[in-house]
């Protein structure tokens, strides 16, 4: 009666760790697509910097993280605490995340050069205060367990957790801003009261999430010692793969994302419907994300990722043809889209767990802190990438903000709504066709690592 007592409280407690590390995800995103989404129009309209000058800002951030991403990593791998080597960045980073965030949307009373500086400064701290607190969060999934199916379990709650966030953004930003009596204002204070509660919710996952793959007794034995050894990398094939699945699936979102706002403003010429599209398309993807996992169990994973690119690319085509009154439409094709890219949002995150593991019996390092900053970084030069495509895109076409413009800028940004994503589908059908990391080769290699008593 004990033993199963203990057992049922066990169980109770792995969904307490499951739910409040993916409350962790809720936080992190009102920072993240408030950056994603909003910050390049607050930028052009608001903040008052030329499109090349935003995008400028984005890239160059990206290429910061070149450095403090692999040093986050390494750091990470030789952090021993007594809350773990992943948490305690949860807990101290929290704050100087929170306070660059509100920095990045305030409007400083400076030169147009002043204002240039600030924003590369706030923007720049603002990418390295998410390294150090995103990237041990994400780093977390593979130390909370090893199991193939859990993994894809708490990487499905996670994401729930991510575009809930994200969706509260998207909705909500429009209304908040327009309580005050100008935007710059209303950004400003839509982000404080978004880095109050996104504190809080990253504390829950700090005390929620519980490091019990590598106790800190083991963990000298199975972590990085040197700086000079990049095999977990290196020669990690099936790394590289997700990582290109993340690279692909981060560029379309981006390049979405970052138009919306420009696609409703400017060619739908309903600014209005802002917030509802994020509402109804993230809504979508929040939905379908219930039904992922039991796809990946029917099918597999890089067969879901097959389905998703199809339903995305059938959504571009609808989207592009739509004539800009056509509100509806326009709707159910964004939807179908976003639709279409919940899989890859899932199960790339349930796919680079695994590849420590394979790192780990391969290289005999656990370099969990190495790998996932080489997966963080990829992926933020994708996310920087877009922001740069986007910006030299109004750029070339001659955008001006807050006036008509011209048609080619208009077609530029139907385009970055519709082709630029389709064409992303196909190097991403690709990476998941290379995907051979499956369940039973997982589940074989942890057989191993158990055996020889890693």
């Amino acid at each position: 009666m004990n033993t199963q007592s203990a057992q049922r409280a066990e169980r109770q407690l792995n969904r307490t760790r499951t739910w409040g590390y993916g409350l962790g995800d809720f936080g992190i995103n009102l920072f993240f697509m408030s950056a994603m989404t909003y910050l390049m129009y607050f930028y052009t309209d608001v903040f008052g910097i030329s499109a090349a000058a935003a995008g400028s800002v984005i890239f160059v951030a990206r290429i910061v993280d070149a450095v403090t991403d692999p040093l986050m990593g390494m750091v990470m791998d030789r952090t021993q605490t007594r809350w773990g080597a992943m948490r305690p960045y949860l807990l101290f980073g929290a704050i100087p995340l929170a306070v660059l965030a509100v920095l990045m949307f305030t409007v400083p009373d400076l030169s147009e050069n002043g204002k240039l500086i600030w924003a590369y400064a706030t923007y720049i701290g603002f990418g390295i205060a998410f390294t150090v607190v995103g990237l041990p969060y994400s780093s977390l999934t593979a130390r909370m367990t090893d199991d193939y199916d859990e993994r894809t379990t708490l990487s499905t709650v996670r994401m729930a957790c991510a575009f809930s966030g994200g969706l509260l953004v998207s909705v909500s930003m429009p209304g908040l801003v327009g309580l005050a009596e100008t935007e710059a204002e209303g950004y400003q204070r839509t982000m404080m009261l978004f880095a109050v509660v996104a504190t809080l919710l990253i504390w829950v996952a700090f005390a929620a999430a519980k490091e019990t793959l590598v106790t800190l007794e083991q963990a000298p034995l199975k972590t990085v010692r040197t700086p000079l050894n990049l095999d977990p990398i290196l020669r990690n094939p099936h790394l590289w793969v997700v990582i290109g699945i993340f690279c692909c699936g981060m560029l379309g979102f981006t390049l979405r994302s970052a138009a919306t706002p420009y696609y409703f403003k400017y060619y739908v010429e309903r600014p209005d419907l802002i917030g509802t599209y994020f509402l109804v398309t993230l809504g979508v993807m929040v939905i379908g994300l219930i039904a992922v996992p039991r796809l990946a169990d029917w099918l597999g994973k890089s067969r879901s990722i097959y389905i998703g690119a199809a339903i995305t690319l059938v959504g571009c085509v609808l989207l592009y043809l739509m004539p800009k009154d056509a509100i509806v439409g326009i709707f159910i094709s964004g939807s179908l889209v976003s639709l279409g890219a919940t899989p890859v949002a899932v199960l790339g995150w349930a796919m680079l767990p695994d590849t420590v593991e394979y790192a780990q019996l391969r290289h005999g390092v656990r370099a969990d802190g190495l790998i996932y900053s080489t997966a963080s970084f990829v992926q933020k030069l994708a996310k920087g990438i877009g922001g740069a495509m986007i910006g030299a895109m109004l750029a070339l076409t001659g955008y001006v903000a807050n006036v008509e413009q011209s048609a080619d800028t208009i077609n530029a940004i139907v385009g970055l709504m519709t082709w630029a994503p389709a064409a992303i589908l196909l190097p991403l059908v690709v990476f998941a066709a290379l995907h051979r990391l499956d369940e039973a080769m997982h589940r074989d290699i942890v057989a191993q690592l158990q055996a020889r008593g890693d």
